[in-house]
């Protein structure tokens, strides 16, 4: 007597022999119950995000939409309940997931079976009310058979955590899914970091953001960036900015791990061989560094022992049946638009054993416990972090300066900031002017509050071009008494007691008047070197000098006077600076 469980492997098995008439890509995976509900969980969590910003979702508004999805889908009549506002986007997010990941779930493969159904086969292999008891978890209407778990005698020997042992056969499958579509986003979010590769939250982020810029598939984002580091030039390489250059090392591996599955599936012919190698190297990376007492080693030797039982299995079954001549599953034809068609010539036969597993895995009963499922508080295969998927599709929070950093956090940055930072004692050499200046300490910038009035260092002007006679006569003189204005005096009072002393009558009679004329030339001497500092300072510092125009001498002294003084004082060049060095 045909059970309920083989009528629903019977419309699995309908679905693959024609999917190609209704699918683009015979690579299509099938989601199961417990796929399904985490796919729409995330939806949900999505919408929410584009309406109140939180991706989250209340577990309780999981369960009810859940049952208006199924109940729309299977055209049932609705619950009681009413359905949430955002039901419509909810749905919109949910097909265009699948679509995006390249699967279908088990409701449209029921109503992909009606189209391909043949007149000489009108009896539905599945209701659509035993397929909604079926994915609602009421196992009491649809018993399905856990023949892709068989009862081993490891496994009651060393009994291990069941929500462990789940996922860590949820790994097991996502990596051989991503050997057949690799275009299943839900697969990669379950794979990538397990093994630990340091790839959590932010990288997964950076790699959605980058997929969603190029509209390409997860897996597709990651192989593409890593190709062009290990195969692009200079012209080809990422940017340096590229956010995914912070997490080379893990995506590597990952694509390098893969890589090693590609070539296991492509050179061993033989699928139970390449199946049972497949299954090995995936456990190898999961038990790498832990005990034999860890509870993720146990399950990961469980999971891989029934696997391989299993593969050989399905492997003998699709021989028999090609032995009688049925055309039995579909193989993966090599087309132009198929997924990871670099496969499919090389391990076609071992592709289609996988494709047979994974829908045994999609039509095993859900999980009773939906709150183990979709809690955030999931068991950790690998590295800190859970393997809930919502938790690792939902983005890390960016500080956006509405909650600002505790008290103490920012009085401490800021004492570092003003903390002067310790010099080391640097010998400089004789050309120490040539070196840059290093930058000035916190208590000599808070003296100078504005950038003007730090002192800097000016070259001096070039030296102006004077006309010989009276004006180099006047510099020399002028920059003599500037040094030593009391020797000057004395030389006045010198001079005018000179002139008392000598024969001259007119002089001797002119006694008081001379001294006063005297004292006035010198006056009227010091003025004019004055004015022509001023005149030599005048105008911006860093300007050179305009050009003077020779001063005149006045017409009433006498010229033999002038030719005297001039001669007198026209000096050799660099003679005042001597003068003055020996005079002090």
């Amino acid at each position: 007597m045909e059970t309920s469980g083989d009528r629903l492997m019977q419309m699995v098995q309908t679905f693959r022999r024609d999917c190609h008439r209704v699918l683009q890509s015979e690579r299509t995976t099938i989601h199961g119950a417990d796929s399904m509900l985490m796919v729409l969980q995330l939806a949900m969590a999505e919408v929410n995000k584009q309406q109140s910003g939180e991706f989250k979702v209340a577990l309780s508004d999981v369960l009810m939409a859940w049952k208006h999805l199924l109940l729309h889908k299977l055209h049932l009549p609705p619950p009681n309940f009413a359905r949430s506002e955002n039901y419509d986007l909810i749905l919109e997010a949910y097909e265009s997931f699948l679509k995006r990941s390249n699967t279908v779930d088990l409701v449209d493969i029921l109503s992909m079976c009606k189209q391909l159904r043949l007149d000489s086969d009108p009896d539905e292999p599945v209701s659509p009310i035993q397929l909604f008891e079926f994915l609602s978890g009421n196992l009491d209407v649809l018993e399905v058979p856990d023949s892709s778990v068989p009862s081993t005698l490891s496994s009651k020997d060393r009994p291990c955590s069941p929500q462990v042992k789940m996922a860590v056969r949820r790994v097991f499958c996502s990596y051989l899914s991503l050997l057949v579509n690799s275009k299943n986003d839900m697969a990669l979010a379950l794979t990538l970091n397990v093994p630990d590769r340091s790839l959590g939250r932010q990288t997964f982020t950076d790699i959605k953001h980058a997929a969603r810029n190029n509209n390409t598939s997860l897996f597709l984002a990651v192989t593409s960036f890593v190709r062009a580091i290990q195969l692009g030039g200079k012209g080809y390489a990422p940017a340096q900015s590229d956010p995914l250059r912070k997490h080379v090392k893990g995506l590597s591996d990952f694509v390098q791990f893969l890589d090693n599955l590609e070539e296991i599936l492509g050179e061993i012919p033989d699928p139970s061989v390449c199946g049972a190698r497949l299954v090995a190297a995936i456990r190898a990376a999961l038990v790498k560094g832990r005990s034999g007492g860890d509870a993720v080693h146990a399950a990961a030797e469980e999971t891989a022992k029934e696997l391989k039982e299993r593969i050989c299995q399905i492997h003998q079954i699709q021989k028999q049946t090609a032995n009688e001549g049925r055309t039995g599953i579909s193989p993966a034809r090599p087309k132009a638009h198929a997924v990871n068609h670099s496969t499919a010539y090389g391990g076609r036969d071992t592709v289609k054993v996988l494709m047979a597993l994974l829908d045994e895995e999609a039509v095993t009963p859900p999980c009773q416990n939906k709150a183990e499922l979709l809690s955030e508080d999931q068991p950790v295969v690998s590295g800190a972090e859970g393997t809930c998927v919502l938790m690792l599709f939902r983005s890390p929070e960016v500080s956006t300066g509405c909650s600002p950093e505790p008290l103490r956090n920012r009085v401490q940055s800021r004492l570092d900031l003003l903390k002067p930072k310790a010099k080391s004692q640097v010998i400089r050499s004789q050309f120490a002017c040539t070196y840059k200046d290093e930058e000035l300490p916190l208590n000599r910038v808070l003296e100078f509050p504005s950038s003007s009035q730090v002192p800097t260092c000016v070259h001096p002007a070039p030296k102006p071009k004077t006309t010989p006679g009276v004006e180099e006569g006047d510099t020399a003189t002028a920059k003599a008494t500037s040094e030593c204005p009391r020797k000057e005096q004395s030389r006045a009072q010198q001079g005018v007691a000179l002139e008392a002393k000598s024969g001259n009558a007119q002089n001797r009679g002119a006694g008081p008047n001379s001294r006063k004329k005297s004292v006035v030339q010198t006056q009227n001497k010091g003025n004019k070197r004055k004015q022509v500092d001023s005149d030599q300072h005048e105008g911006s510092e860093n300007e050179p000098p305009e050009k003077k125009q020779p001063t005149r001498v006045p017409s009433k002294m006498p010229a033999k006077n002038v030719s005297k003084a001039s001669s007198k004082k026209k000096l050799i060049a660099g003679q005042g600076k001597l003068t003055s060095f020996f005079r002090m």
